[in-house]
């Protein structure tokens, strides 16, 4: 998760501008195109790159296939994914509540190299607007500034530990019985932070089950409207990181995650024909390919793929 800088007209960043403009969120594009040809093996998909990866039939929460799946592994910002369901799993949540941007937040993207949505100190966003920039650019400031509004204490610092810890209660809820959470973004310097690809699995199907966090994770690009701190309105351009969105045909989401001890990770999830297919692939040098190979092997079928390209500046998470 580097650290990267952000670009105004129209590509990833924010500018400021005089007048309120709509919300725009662009639906994935895609193209594909299938044929009955069965799948690669009767075991499962062949020549998977990931140290561990999962593959599972949603509705029926069925595993279709596995491979270390039970291996805890660092998870770099696929943490922010369990960040959001706290978020929206509180209990009478208001999306629509104002969160006031601290220099904290930018403060510890400073000092931490982290991926940021690159939040302006004294901008008013809405909760929903944050995780758009947690889950999209992978802002580290915005899982911060989330992490901040819903813990509890009397300074930054205990209501994201407080946070965390919610974190961790809500792993135990789910079953996610290898799992562990020391960040509330994936940054962590003990390295107390992991999790299996099984467990992944888990959570995702536990959250696309959420309409607002569906919504979020399936979009390609936004671009959101804020009170700017010095009266006027700033626009915020966000890209997904996901490269499967408007690539794959189907793909509805989920979150990438790199780090040095994780590697390349992500957790995506496609819809063909009603049946909503999960995958997660951990620490794994090609997660695009392995991520297409096996949804196509779940479907049934062979895509042809050609990946979308990010904008300028958009983190590569």
């Amino acid at each position: 998760m580097g650290r990267h800088g952000g670009k105004a007209v129209r590509r990833w960043g924010a500018a400021v501008i005089a007048t309120t403009a709509a919300l725009s969120v662009a639906a994935p594009t895609a193209t594909a195109q299938p044929q009955p040809t069965g799948r690669t093996t009767a075991a499962g998909p062949s020549g998977i790159h990931a140290k561990s990866a999962y593959l599972l039939d949603s509705g029926p929460n069925k595993k279709l296939w596995a491979k270390g799946s039970d291996t805890r592994r660092q998870m770099a910002s696929i943490t922010k994914m369990m960040t959001a369901v706290v978020v929206l799993d509180t209990r009478g949540v208001n999306l629509d509540k104002k969160v006031t941007v601290r220099q904290a937040y930018l403060d510890y993207i400073e000092s931490s190299g982290g991926s940021k949505a690159d939040l302006q100190k004294g901008d008013k966003l809405t909760v929903r607007q944050l995780l758009y920039g947690m889950l999209l650019p992978s802002g580290c400031d915005a899982a911060m500034a989330l992490a901040d509004t819903f813990g509890t204490g009397n300074t930054t610092a205990k209501r994201t530990a407080s946070f965390i810890s919610k974190m961790n209660k809500k792993a135990d809820a789910l079953g996610m019985t290898r799992t562990h959470y020391d960040s509330f973004d994936g940054i962590t310097d003990r390295g107390d932070n992991y999790t299996t690809a099984r467990d992944l699995a888990k959570l995702a199907r536990h959250a696309l089950g959420n309409a607002t966090f569906r919504t979020v994770v399936k979009s390609t690009d936004t671009e959101q409207q804020a009170p700017a701190a010095n009266g006027r309105t700033r626009t915020y351009y966000w890209s997904s990181t996901n490269k499967l969105l408007g690539s794959y045909d189907g793909a509805i989401g989920v979150k990438t995650g790199t780090g040095s001890r994780a590697g390349k990770c992500i957790v995506f999830a496609a819809k063909r024909g009603g049946r909503t297919v999960i995958g997660v692939v951990l620490n794994d040098t090609k997660r695009y390919p392995d991520a297409k190979k096996m949804l196509d092997w779940a479907y049934h079928t062979r895509t042809q793929v050609t990946w979308r390209k990010l904008p300028a500046g958009t983190p590569q998470d």
